[in-house]
């Protein structure tokens, strides 16, 4: 991988970590198009990167994180359900991870979901705040684990979690933002320890593609952010699903058509 495709993989990242699109989808096809080889440093590199993107929410939203205990008490509750299903299912989401069909198809089969979603799970009214309790809580986080089929997208099973639990999609979307630090954080670590673990080791080169990487990855975030949570309370989620349905049927029609799934 060179440090060109990295930079183009960490603005994927920054881009579209945030928005019911699917990063980890997005990248796959991104990977596939630019021809990147699936060795196991890439791999860790899709992952490592979001660090740079909790670190945009932790910056924005950084009273928040000091607000009370209590935050990080509903974080952990919310987080438990990913933690059990990623350690149940661990292989199998590997193996999914390998595969641009199944993102295209996620991301069609979603798309049709947005379409709706607004008239299905419309959201509460109050623009005051909303506090968030422990069932409620969980709850999104078992709407968290849909996402960990790639090309579903873990911000909008999030934030569709919260919709169906009577949250603005104001809040939705920030809790989502939220839960995404202790998720993201810990995919991040799992991957370096078991890359370690496998006899995995760190050039100069891959010290620097990671920091540019974080780095790229940390400011489109931020514009990302900050430009979704307008458009999301303005329009709702129909822009996301045609976007979803055109990129999704076009990897399903290629597929079709006998393209080889390395050249999409």
């Amino acid at each position: 991988m060179t440090l060109l495709q990295a930079i183009i993989l960490a603005i994927i990242e920054g881009l579209t970590e945030f928005l019911p699109v699917s990063s980890t989808g997005h990248m796959i096809i991104g990977s596939a198009i630019m021809g990147i080889e699936k060795d196991e440093f890439v791999k860790l590199f899709t992952v490592a990167i979001q660090f740079g993107t909790i670190l945009s929410v932790v910056v924005l939203y950084w009273k928040r994180f000091f607000q009370s205990f209590d935050f990080y008490l509903k974080l952990l509750v919310a987080f438990i359900p990913a933690v059990i299903a990623g350690l149940l299912f661990k292989d199998y989401i590997d193996l999914l991870l390998e595969n641009v069909v199944v993102v295209g198809v996620a991301l069609f089969v979603g798309g049709i979901v947005f379409l709706f979603i607004d008239r299905w799970a419309p959201g509460g009214t109050d623009t005051g705040s909303q506090p968030i309790g422990w069932k409620k809580a969980f709850t999104i986080g078992v709407w968290q684990c849909v996402a960990m089929v790639p090309g579903v997208s873990r911000s909008a099973a999030t934030i569709i979690g919260g919709l169906t639990q009577g949250l603005t999609r104001k809040h939705a979307a920030e809790f989502s933002f939220f839960l995404a630090v202790p998720t993201m954080f810990a995919a991040t670590v799992k991957s370096l320890y078991d890359y370690l673990k496998e006899g995995g080791d760190f050039t100069h080169e891959h010290m620097q593609l990671f920091a540019v990487g974080n780095v790229v990855a940390f400011v489109v975030a931020i514009i990302a952010i900050r430009g979704f949570i307008g458009f999301l309370t303005k329009h709702g989620f129909k822009a996301f699903g045609w976007y979803r349905i055109v990129v999704g049927g076009a990897i399903i029609a290629l597929y079709l058509l006998g393209v080889p799934m390395q050249m999409l």
